[in-house]
Protein backbone atom coordinates (compact mmCIF):
# COMPACT_ATOMS: atom_id res chain seq x y z
CA UNK A 1 0.00 0.00 0.00
CA UNK A 2 1.07 3.60 -0.59
CA UNK A 3 2.45 5.30 2.53
CA UNK A 4 0.44 8.39 3.53
CA UNK A 5 3.36 10.70 2.81
CA UNK A 6 4.03 9.37 -0.68
CA UNK A 7 2.47 11.31 -3.59
CA UNK A 8 -0.39 9.68 -5.43
CA UNK A 9 -0.58 9.67 -9.21
CA UNK A 10 -2.48 12.99 -9.44
CA UNK A 11 0.30 14.62 -7.44
CA UNK A 12 2.75 13.33 -10.05
CA UNK A 13 1.17 15.33 -12.87
CA UNK A 14 1.20 19.05 -13.75
CA UNK A 15 -2.36 19.24 -12.43
CA UNK A 16 -0.58 19.58 -9.08
CA UNK A 17 0.92 23.11 -8.83
CA UNK A 18 3.98 21.94 -6.89
CA UNK A 19 4.81 19.23 -9.37
CA UNK A 20 4.15 21.57 -12.29
CA UNK A 21 6.59 24.14 -10.88
CA UNK A 22 9.35 21.64 -10.06
CA UNK A 23 8.69 17.97 -10.79
CA UNK A 24 12.16 16.94 -9.65
CA UNK A 25 11.63 18.15 -6.10
CA UNK A 26 8.95 15.46 -5.91
CA UNK A 27 10.60 12.82 -8.08
CA UNK A 28 14.03 13.02 -6.46
CA UNK A 29 12.50 12.45 -3.04
CA UNK A 30 10.35 9.61 -4.31
CA UNK A 31 13.27 7.90 -6.08
CA UNK A 32 15.46 8.18 -2.95
CA UNK A 33 12.81 6.89 -0.53
CA UNK A 34 10.68 4.47 -2.50
CA UNK A 35 11.88 3.90 -6.10
CA UNK A 36 9.33 1.11 -6.56
CA UNK A 37 5.98 1.42 -4.84
CA UNK A 38 2.35 0.59 -5.38
CA UNK A 39 -0.03 3.55 -5.79
CA UNK A 40 -3.58 2.43 -5.14
CA UNK A 41 -5.02 5.60 -6.70
CA UNK A 42 -3.56 4.60 -10.06
CA UNK A 43 -3.70 0.86 -9.40
CA UNK A 44 -0.11 0.76 -10.61
CA UNK A 45 3.48 0.28 -9.46
CA UNK A 46 5.36 3.59 -9.80
CA UNK A 47 9.03 3.26 -10.84
CA UNK A 48 11.53 6.13 -10.75
CA UNK A 49 15.02 4.57 -10.78
CA UNK A 50 16.91 4.49 -14.09
CA UNK A 51 18.05 0.86 -13.96
CA UNK A 52 14.54 -0.40 -13.18
CA UNK A 53 12.88 1.79 -15.80
CA UNK A 54 15.46 0.99 -18.48
CA UNK A 55 15.20 -2.75 -17.91
CA UNK A 56 11.43 -2.95 -17.86
CA UNK A 57 10.61 -0.46 -20.60
CA UNK A 58 12.86 -2.56 -22.86
CA UNK A 59 11.38 -5.91 -21.76
CA UNK A 60 9.53 -7.22 -24.79
CA UNK A 61 7.73 -9.87 -22.74
CA UNK A 62 5.66 -7.26 -20.89
CA UNK A 63 2.25 -6.28 -22.20
CA UNK A 64 1.10 -2.87 -23.42
CA UNK A 65 -2.57 -3.50 -24.19
CA UNK A 66 -4.74 -2.33 -21.25
CA UNK A 67 -7.12 -5.24 -21.82
CA UNK A 68 -4.49 -7.42 -20.13
CA UNK A 69 -4.45 -5.31 -16.95
CA UNK A 70 -6.29 -6.24 -13.77
CA UNK A 71 -9.49 -4.27 -13.03
CA UNK A 72 -7.66 -2.39 -10.24
CA UNK A 73 -5.28 -0.85 -12.82
CA UNK A 74 -7.44 2.24 -13.17
CA UNK A 75 -4.85 4.44 -14.86
CA UNK A 76 -3.90 1.82 -17.45
CA UNK A 77 -7.51 0.99 -18.23
CA UNK A 78 -8.79 4.59 -18.38
CA UNK A 79 -10.53 5.20 -21.68
CA UNK A 80 -10.39 1.52 -22.64
CA UNK A 81 -14.05 1.27 -23.58
CA UNK A 82 -13.74 -0.60 -26.86
CA UNK A 83 -17.06 -2.28 -27.75
CA UNK A 84 -17.17 -6.03 -27.37
CA UNK A 85 -16.54 -7.88 -30.60
CA UNK A 86 -14.47 -5.11 -32.24
CA UNK A 87 -10.95 -6.36 -33.04
CA UNK A 88 -8.36 -4.63 -30.89
CA UNK A 89 -6.42 -3.61 -33.99
CA UNK A 90 -9.49 -1.76 -35.31
CA UNK A 91 -9.97 0.22 -32.13
CA UNK A 92 -6.43 0.97 -30.88
CA UNK A 93 -3.19 2.03 -32.50
CA UNK A 94 0.20 0.35 -32.20
CA UNK A 95 0.78 2.56 -29.14
CA UNK A 96 -1.27 0.11 -27.07
CA UNK A 97 -1.36 -3.09 -29.12
CA UNK A 98 0.59 -6.24 -28.35
CA UNK A 99 1.95 -8.81 -30.77
CA UNK A 100 1.04 -10.25 -33.17
CA UNK A 101 -1.08 -7.25 -34.22
CA UNK A 102 1.54 -4.76 -33.04
CA UNK A 103 4.33 -6.28 -35.15
CA UNK A 104 2.04 -6.88 -38.14
CA UNK A 105 1.09 -3.20 -38.35
CA UNK A 106 4.22 -1.50 -37.03
CA UNK A 107 6.74 -3.20 -39.31
CA UNK A 108 5.41 -1.97 -42.69
CA UNK A 109 4.43 1.41 -41.22
CA UNK A 110 7.97 1.85 -39.87
CA UNK A 111 9.43 0.77 -43.21
CA UNK A 112 7.48 3.39 -45.15
CA UNK A 113 7.72 6.15 -42.52
CA UNK A 114 11.47 5.84 -41.97
CA UNK A 115 12.16 5.77 -45.70
CA UNK A 116 10.43 9.16 -45.95
CA UNK A 117 12.22 10.58 -42.90
CA UNK A 118 15.59 9.58 -44.38
CA UNK A 119 15.10 12.07 -47.22
CA UNK A 120 12.93 14.59 -45.41
CA UNK A 121 15.50 16.97 -43.93
CA UNK A 122 15.37 19.43 -46.89
CA UNK A 123 11.58 19.66 -46.46
CA UNK A 124 11.99 20.30 -42.72
CA UNK A 125 14.50 23.03 -43.53
CA UNK A 126 11.98 24.61 -45.90
CA UNK A 127 9.15 24.45 -43.36
CA UNK A 128 11.32 25.91 -40.60
CA UNK A 129 12.64 28.71 -42.84
CA UNK A 130 9.14 29.67 -44.01
CA UNK A 131 7.84 29.63 -40.44
CA UNK A 132 10.70 31.90 -39.35
CA UNK A 133 9.92 34.23 -42.26
CA UNK A 134 6.38 34.67 -40.93
CA UNK A 135 7.46 35.67 -37.42
CA UNK A 136 6.67 39.22 -36.40
CA UNK A 137 9.60 40.17 -34.19
CA UNK A 138 8.90 43.90 -34.01
CA UNK A 139 7.55 43.28 -30.49
CA UNK A 140 7.79 40.42 -27.96
CA UNK A 141 6.30 37.28 -29.47
CA UNK A 142 5.16 33.87 -28.28
CA UNK A 143 7.49 31.30 -29.83
CA UNK A 144 5.20 28.40 -28.93
CA UNK A 145 2.22 29.61 -30.96
CA UNK A 146 4.22 31.10 -33.82
CA UNK A 147 6.97 28.50 -34.27
CA UNK A 148 7.01 25.44 -31.99
CA UNK A 149 3.40 24.43 -32.70
CA UNK A 150 3.22 24.92 -36.49
CA UNK A 151 6.56 23.34 -37.44
CA UNK A 152 5.77 19.75 -36.32
CA UNK A 153 2.18 19.89 -37.60
CA UNK A 154 3.28 21.21 -40.99
CA UNK A 155 6.02 18.57 -41.15
CA UNK A 156 3.75 15.58 -40.51
CA UNK A 157 1.16 17.12 -42.84
CA UNK A 158 3.80 17.21 -45.60
CA UNK A 159 4.71 13.57 -44.98
CA UNK A 160 1.04 12.55 -45.09
CA UNK A 161 0.33 14.69 -48.14
CA UNK A 162 -2.22 17.08 -46.61
CA UNK A 163 -3.34 19.88 -48.90
CA UNK A 164 -1.65 23.09 -47.74
CA UNK A 165 -5.00 24.90 -47.88
CA UNK A 166 -6.31 22.59 -45.14
CA UNK A 167 -3.45 23.09 -42.69
CA UNK A 168 -5.53 25.28 -40.36
CA UNK A 169 -8.16 22.53 -40.05
CA UNK A 170 -5.44 19.92 -39.65
CA UNK A 171 -3.86 21.92 -36.81
CA UNK A 172 -7.21 22.22 -35.02
CA UNK A 173 -7.87 18.50 -35.35
CA UNK A 174 -4.40 17.75 -34.05
CA UNK A 175 -4.96 19.94 -31.00
CA UNK A 176 -8.27 18.24 -30.33
CA UNK A 177 -6.91 14.72 -30.64
CA UNK A 178 -4.16 15.50 -28.13
CA UNK A 179 -6.83 15.27 -25.45
CA UNK A 180 -7.06 11.52 -26.12
CA UNK A 181 -3.80 11.36 -24.13
CA UNK A 182 -5.38 13.12 -21.13
CA UNK A 183 -7.17 10.72 -18.76
CA UNK A 184 -8.41 13.70 -16.70
CA UNK A 185 -9.84 15.82 -19.54
CA UNK A 186 -12.76 18.18 -19.04
CA UNK A 187 -16.12 17.85 -20.85
CA UNK A 188 -15.13 20.69 -23.21
CA UNK A 189 -11.83 18.98 -23.98
CA UNK A 190 -13.65 15.71 -24.59
CA UNK A 191 -16.06 17.43 -26.98
CA UNK A 192 -13.14 18.95 -28.94
CA UNK A 193 -11.46 15.53 -29.05
CA UNK A 194 -14.61 13.86 -30.37
CA UNK A 195 -15.13 16.51 -33.09
CA UNK A 196 -11.50 16.18 -34.15
CA UNK A 197 -11.70 12.39 -34.15
CA UNK A 198 -14.76 12.40 -36.40
CA UNK A 199 -13.16 14.90 -38.78
CA UNK A 200 -9.92 12.94 -39.01
CA UNK A 201 -11.79 9.67 -39.51
CA UNK A 202 -13.58 11.22 -42.47
CA UNK A 203 -10.40 12.84 -43.79
CA UNK A 204 -8.23 9.72 -43.69
CA UNK A 205 -11.02 7.47 -45.02
CA UNK A 206 -11.32 9.70 -48.08
CA UNK A 207 -7.55 10.16 -48.44
CA UNK A 208 -6.85 6.40 -48.40
CA UNK A 209 -9.45 5.80 -51.11
CA UNK A 210 -8.11 8.70 -53.20
CA UNK A 211 -4.49 7.54 -52.96
CA UNK A 212 -5.46 4.01 -53.89
CA UNK A 213 -7.10 5.37 -57.05
CA UNK A 214 -4.43 8.02 -57.77
CA UNK A 215 -1.18 7.55 -55.82
CA UNK A 216 0.88 10.60 -54.87
CA UNK A 217 4.29 11.16 -53.34
CA UNK A 218 3.28 10.78 -49.69
CA UNK A 219 3.08 8.29 -46.83
CA UNK A 220 -0.59 7.45 -47.37
CA UNK A 221 0.21 6.38 -50.93
CA UNK A 222 3.21 4.38 -49.68
CA UNK A 223 0.94 2.46 -47.34
CA UNK A 224 -1.73 1.75 -49.95
CA UNK A 225 1.02 0.37 -52.20
CA UNK A 226 2.20 -1.90 -49.38
CA UNK A 227 -1.39 -3.06 -48.91
CA UNK A 228 -1.58 -3.89 -52.61
CA UNK A 229 1.67 -5.84 -52.31
CA UNK A 230 0.12 -8.05 -49.64
CA UNK A 231 0.80 -6.36 -46.30
CA UNK A 232 -2.11 -7.51 -44.09
CA UNK A 233 -3.28 -4.10 -42.88
CA UNK A 234 -6.86 -3.07 -43.48
CA UNK A 235 -8.06 0.50 -44.04
CA UNK A 236 -9.42 0.91 -40.51
CA UNK A 237 -6.08 -0.10 -39.01
CA UNK A 238 -4.24 2.19 -41.38
CA UNK A 239 -6.49 5.14 -40.56
CA UNK A 240 -6.11 4.63 -36.81
CA UNK A 241 -2.32 4.50 -37.02
CA UNK A 242 -2.01 7.49 -39.35
CA UNK A 243 -4.01 9.40 -36.74
CA UNK A 244 -1.68 8.11 -34.01
CA UNK A 245 1.34 9.42 -35.94
CA UNK A 246 -0.31 12.81 -36.06
CA UNK A 247 -1.24 12.92 -32.38
CA UNK A 248 1.86 11.29 -30.96
CA UNK A 249 4.33 13.37 -32.90
CA UNK A 250 2.96 16.89 -32.85
CA UNK A 251 2.63 17.58 -29.15
CA UNK A 252 5.88 15.97 -28.11
CA UNK A 253 7.99 17.60 -30.83
CA UNK A 254 6.41 20.98 -30.10
CA UNK A 255 7.41 20.56 -26.46
CA UNK A 256 10.89 19.30 -27.33
CA UNK A 257 11.62 22.41 -29.40
CA UNK A 258 10.13 24.80 -26.87
CA UNK A 259 11.88 23.19 -23.93
CA UNK A 260 15.20 23.27 -25.78
CA UNK A 261 14.94 26.96 -26.68
CA UNK A 262 14.13 27.87 -23.09
CA UNK A 263 17.03 25.78 -21.76
CA UNK A 264 19.53 27.42 -24.10
CA UNK A 265 18.33 30.92 -23.22
CA UNK A 266 18.64 30.07 -19.52
CA UNK A 267 22.10 28.55 -20.09
CA UNK A 268 23.99 30.98 -22.34
CA UNK A 269 27.22 29.05 -21.86
CA UNK A 270 25.66 26.01 -23.52
CA UNK A 271 24.30 28.17 -26.33
CA UNK A 272 27.79 29.58 -26.83
CA UNK A 273 29.13 26.01 -27.17
CA UNK A 274 26.51 25.28 -29.83
CA UNK A 275 27.20 28.50 -31.74
CA UNK A 276 30.93 27.76 -31.70
CA UNK A 277 30.38 24.18 -32.87
CA UNK A 278 27.05 23.55 -34.65
CA UNK A 279 28.04 19.88 -34.98
CA UNK A 280 27.00 19.59 -31.32
CA UNK A 281 23.37 19.93 -32.33
CA UNK A 282 22.73 16.19 -32.18
CA UNK A 283 24.15 15.98 -28.66
CA UNK A 284 22.24 19.14 -27.71
CA UNK A 285 18.91 17.57 -28.66
CA UNK A 286 19.76 14.37 -26.78
CA UNK A 287 20.66 16.35 -23.67
CA UNK A 288 17.37 18.23 -23.92
CA UNK A 289 15.57 14.89 -24.15
CA UNK A 290 17.38 13.72 -21.02
CA UNK A 291 17.08 16.94 -19.03
CA UNK A 292 13.58 18.18 -19.97
CA UNK A 293 11.81 15.41 -21.92
CA UNK A 294 8.35 16.08 -23.37
CA UNK A 295 6.89 12.88 -21.88
CA UNK A 296 6.79 12.22 -18.14
CA UNK A 297 5.77 8.59 -18.05
CA UNK A 298 4.79 5.46 -19.92
CA UNK A 299 3.40 2.11 -18.84
CA UNK A 300 3.49 -1.65 -19.18
CA UNK A 301 1.59 -4.59 -17.70
CA UNK A 302 3.24 -7.58 -16.03
CA UNK A 303 2.85 -10.70 -18.14
CA UNK A 304 4.00 -12.95 -15.28
CA UNK A 305 4.63 -12.91 -11.56
CA UNK A 306 7.94 -11.15 -10.95
CA UNK A 307 10.08 -9.21 -8.48
CA UNK A 308 10.98 -5.58 -9.19
CA UNK A 309 13.23 -3.69 -6.79
CA UNK A 310 12.32 -6.11 -4.03
CA UNK A 311 8.57 -5.71 -4.61
CA UNK A 312 6.50 -8.71 -5.64
CA UNK A 313 4.41 -8.00 -8.73
CA UNK A 314 1.68 -10.33 -9.95
CA UNK A 315 0.73 -11.00 -13.57
CA UNK A 316 -1.74 -8.40 -14.91
CA UNK A 317 -0.61 -5.71 -12.47
CA UNK A 318 0.40 -2.43 -14.08
CA UNK A 319 3.62 -0.41 -14.10
CA UNK A 320 4.00 3.33 -14.58
CA UNK A 321 7.57 4.28 -15.49
CA UNK A 322 8.58 7.87 -14.76
CA UNK A 323 10.98 8.56 -17.61
CA UNK A 324 11.66 12.06 -16.26
CA UNK A 325 12.86 10.67 -12.93
CA UNK A 326 15.00 7.99 -14.58
CA UNK A 327 16.69 10.56 -16.81
CA UNK A 328 18.00 12.45 -13.78
CA UNK A 329 18.98 9.49 -11.62
CA UNK A 330 22.31 10.39 -9.94
CA UNK A 331 23.24 6.71 -9.95
CA UNK A 332 23.39 6.92 -13.76
CA UNK A 333 24.15 10.57 -14.59
CA UNK A 334 26.83 12.75 -13.01
CA UNK A 335 25.41 16.05 -11.73
CA UNK A 336 22.04 15.13 -13.29
CA UNK A 337 20.39 18.51 -12.70
CA UNK A 338 22.96 20.31 -14.84
CA UNK A 339 22.15 20.96 -18.51
CA UNK A 340 25.38 20.09 -20.36
CA UNK A 341 25.39 19.40 -24.11
CA UNK A 342 28.93 17.98 -23.93
CA UNK A 343 28.34 15.55 -21.06
CA UNK A 344 29.54 11.98 -21.42
CA UNK A 345 26.80 10.07 -23.19
CA UNK A 346 24.49 7.80 -21.29
CA UNK A 347 21.35 6.57 -23.05
CA UNK A 348 18.27 8.42 -21.85
CA UNK A 349 14.83 6.82 -21.85
CA UNK A 350 12.85 9.80 -23.17
CA UNK A 351 11.58 7.74 -26.10
CA UNK A 352 10.79 4.66 -24.04
CA UNK A 353 12.27 1.42 -25.29
CA UNK A 354 11.74 -2.11 -26.51
CA UNK A 355 9.06 -2.99 -29.03
CA UNK A 356 7.18 0.22 -28.23
CA UNK A 357 10.03 2.69 -28.52
CA UNK A 358 8.66 5.90 -30.01
CA UNK A 359 8.13 5.38 -33.73
CA UNK A 360 8.44 9.13 -34.35
CA UNK A 361 11.81 9.54 -32.63
CA UNK A 362 13.87 9.96 -35.84
CA UNK A 363 11.51 12.65 -37.16
CA UNK A 364 11.45 14.48 -33.80
CA UNK A 365 15.25 14.57 -33.78
CA UNK A 366 15.46 15.98 -37.31
CA UNK A 367 12.83 18.64 -36.63
CA UNK A 368 14.42 19.74 -33.35
CA UNK A 369 17.93 19.88 -34.82
CA UNK A 370 16.88 21.96 -37.82
CA UNK A 371 14.56 24.22 -35.79
CA UNK A 372 17.19 25.08 -33.17
CA UNK A 373 20.05 25.74 -35.58
CA UNK A 374 17.95 27.91 -37.89
CA UNK A 375 16.25 29.79 -35.05
CA UNK A 376 19.49 30.76 -33.31
CA UNK A 377 21.17 31.58 -36.62
CA UNK A 378 18.29 33.83 -37.66
CA UNK A 379 18.10 35.63 -34.30
CA UNK A 380 21.55 35.90 -32.70
CA UNK A 381 20.22 38.21 -29.96
CA UNK A 382 17.20 36.10 -29.03
CA UNK A 383 16.31 36.39 -25.34
CA UNK A 384 13.47 35.87 -22.88
CA UNK A 385 11.03 38.78 -22.86
CA UNK A 386 10.98 38.71 -19.04
CA UNK A 387 13.80 36.61 -17.56
CA UNK A 388 12.25 36.86 -14.09
CA UNK A 389 8.81 35.64 -15.11
CA UNK A 390 8.03 32.06 -14.06
CA UNK A 391 7.51 29.66 -16.96
CA UNK A 392 3.91 28.93 -17.95
CA UNK A 393 3.72 25.15 -18.13
CA UNK A 394 0.73 23.32 -19.61
CA UNK A 395 -1.34 21.12 -17.29
CA UNK A 396 -1.73 18.11 -19.61
CA UNK A 397 -1.01 15.08 -17.40
CA UNK A 398 2.17 13.10 -18.11
CA UNK A 399 3.57 15.70 -20.50
CA UNK A 400 5.93 18.64 -19.95
CA UNK A 401 5.64 21.59 -22.27
CA UNK A 402 5.23 25.33 -22.21
CA UNK A 403 1.89 27.06 -22.67
CA UNK A 404 3.77 30.05 -24.06
CA UNK A 405 7.35 31.24 -24.43
CA UNK A 406 7.57 35.03 -24.83
CA UNK A 407 10.79 36.15 -26.51
CA UNK A 408 12.47 39.26 -27.84
CA UNK A 409 14.59 39.14 -30.98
Amino acid sequence: MTSPDLPNILQLTPLDPGYRADPHAVLDDLRARRPVHRDETAGSFILTRYDDVRALVSDRTLWRDPINAEPAARLSRSGDDIPEGVPRSEAASILTLDDPDHARIRQPLTQAFYARIARFRPEVERIVAETLDRLDTTAPFDLMASFCVPVPIDAIAAILGVDHARLAEFRDWSEGLIQSLNPFRTPDQTAHMERASAALTDYFTRAIAERRAEPRDDLISDMTRLQAQGEPINDIELRINLTALLVGGNLTTTDLIGNAVRLFLLNPGELAKLRANPDLIGAAVEETLRYEPPVDATGRIASRDMQVGGCPVKAAQAFTFFLRAANRDPERFDDPHRFDITRARHPHVAFGGGAHICIGAPLARVEAQVALIKLFDRFPNLRLADPDAPPVWRTLPFFRGLERLDLVA
